[in-house]
């Protein structure tokens, strides 16, 4: 971390921290949709179930998803504090700071994650 100024690391590690309470307060929004669907025909028409299976199914696959994003951003605020954070996996050289600017879940540098 000593290539990447201190103020640089804690302004990637705020983004990271707000991304992560962002993904947090979306997963507690959709917890509705994640709920069984009723088998009750009379309230609910076959093609409404079929809706709100639909709608189930898309809300468990973001809620994967957002898990996924939350684990990286973890995995990234872990590499903050261990001074790992900006170093290359595969071949330990700096990654660079546009590259880390864009996603700072990133852990190789360019020529390593082709």
């Amino acid at each position: 971390m000593d290539d990447l100024p201190a103020a640089t690391v804690e302004a990637l590690k705020q983004d990271l921290l707000r991304r992560l309470a962002e993904l947090e307060a979306a997963d507690s929004l959709s917890d509705d949709d994640r709920k069984p669907v009723e088998l009750d025909q009379q309230s609910v028409g076959r093609l409404s179930r079929v809706d709100a299976i639909q709608r189930q199914a898309m809300s468990f696959a973001a809620q994967a998803r957002r898990q996924h994003e939350a684990r990286m951003i973890t995995a990234a605020l872990e590499r903050i504090t261990t001074d790992d954070f900006g170093y290359c996996g595969g071949c330990g050289e700096p990654i660079p700071l546009p590259r880390l600017s864009l996603d700072a879940t990133v852990t190789s540098c360019i020529e390593c994650a082709r």
